[in-house]
Formats: structure tokens, sequence, C-alpha cells
């Protein structure tokens, strides 16, 4: 089943949480004409890998890490497929980064390789929006990973036993031109190797939400721009992006 959160208020944040009395859940198939999307988890927390696809660290001229290179975005970026990507005032490069999400099912602490897959309740497209000049500014990556709308995650969330994760690709699409398309069998470290290596350090709570790594290929975005994830079996997530007012 492909799974979804919605609301049949069309001014209900992509950030609301499951407490939202106007929050619904449903299958995609299901959806409602005039229901508003939301991203299909509410996570307490959004812990995103860097550099997990070995071309993508080369092509910004970064070495391939040795273990897997963990950094946080905040819950206040999320929107759904459809909403607006805001480009901000304070940036002169903001990049896409399409990724396979992984959705946590319970509290995890301490698993292992070998029990991560009990601990992933589904897979969904996730974009890390990334305003790169502050990135590379900073030093480190809280400002240009974190502003509101830079984590677009959706349509839906296909659930861990009805998907085939090894025919997984990620693609991205920017107004119509292929941009990224990699399988996630190319990453540096398995979904299992990350929750293991996150949940050694941090409590995973259900509905939190693992963006797995971006593959080569990641580009600039402008205002008016159509950016679309496609993972097949999941579906597409599409935003546009317009200038912060």
């Amino acid at each position: 089943m492909k799974k979804i959160r919605y609301s049949l208020n069309p001014l209900t944040p992509g950030t609301a949480t499951d407490s939202d009395p106007d929050v619904r859940h449903g299958d995609w198939s299901e959806l409602p004409a005039e229901a508003r999307l939301l991203p299909p988890c509410a996570p307490s927390k959004i812990v995103c890998v860097g550099r997990n696809y070995a071309e993508h660290a080369k092509e910004l001229g970064n070495e391939v890490p040795a273990e897997p290179l963990i950094f946080l975005k905040p819950p206040s970026s999320l929107i759904a497929s459809g909403d607006a990507i805001v480009y901000p005032k304070l940036s002169q490069r903001v990049d896409f980064e399409g990724e396979l999400g992984v959705v946590i099912s319970k509290r995890a602490r301490n698993v292992t390789s070998a029990q991560a897959g009990a601990y992933i309740l589904g897979y969904t497209c996730v974009n890390d929006v990334t305003a790169r000049d502050l990135q590379k500014k900073d030093g480190q990556w809280t400002r240009g990973k974190g502003f509101d709308t830079f984590c677009a995650v959706g349509p839906c969330m296909v659930q861990r036993d009805a998907a085939d994760f090894k025919s997984f690709r990620v693609r991205t699409v920017v107004n119509g031109e292929t941009k990224q398309d990699a399988p996630v069998t190319d990453m540096l470290f398995s979904v299992d190797d990350v929750i293991a290596y996150v949940s050694a350090f941090m409590t995973l709570e259900a509905g939190d939400l693992i963006a797995t790594g971006t593959p080569p290929g990641v580009g600039p975005l402008e205002p008016g721009s159509r950016v679309q994830i496609i993972i097949e079996g999941i579906g597409v997530l599409e935003n546009t992006v317009r200038a912060q007012v």
C-alpha cells in the first residue's frame, strides 16, 4: 500500500503533526480530489546522510567518507509534494538533491544492522534542498540545509513489506530534463548500516525520517523551476520554486 497523510483543510501546513485534528491517514488511491496532501510522515527529527554516493562526493571535490556522515534538518523545513520551495534572499545558489527517504516504525536505540529491517516502516521520496553557497561559507550545514521548505517529502510512503528495495532508482528531473539517475544499491552505506550507526548515539522515534544521501548530478534551481524526484515503485515528488517575497 502507498500510505498518505492529508487534510481537507487547505490551510493545514506541511509541518502539521498527527496531533492536528485536521490530519487524516489513508491510501494514495483514495486521496480525495479536494484534499491537501501532506508529507507522509511527521518526524520528530530528520536525519540525513551526506556523501553516501561516491560519485556525488567526487563531483563536489570531497573525500569519500570512511563512515556515515550525519547531519540534521529541522522538522520546520518540511513540505509536501505540490508545495513551493522558497528560494531565500540569503542565498545565491540553491541546489536540488534527490534522495530515498526511510521512515522509522518504532523506537530504535542500539539497533544492529541485522535488526534494522524490523525498524523500517517504509520508503518515500525526499528533496534535500540545499543553499550550496551558505553550506560552503559556513563550514557546517545547518543553515544551508535548514531553511523552511528545504525538505520536500512524498508524495506517499510505500510500506517496507510491499517495497522492492533493490529495484529503486533515484531520478531527479528539472524542467523536464533528467539531472540525476542512479540505483540505491550504489549507496556507500546501506540503510541497515545507517540505522545501526545512528541508533548507536541517537534514539530514533516512530515516524522519524532518514534521508539516505543523493547520487551524482546535483545542480541549481531557480525561481520558476519545476523539480521532480522520481522513484519507480514509490511515486513522483513534485515541487515548484518561488522567490522569497
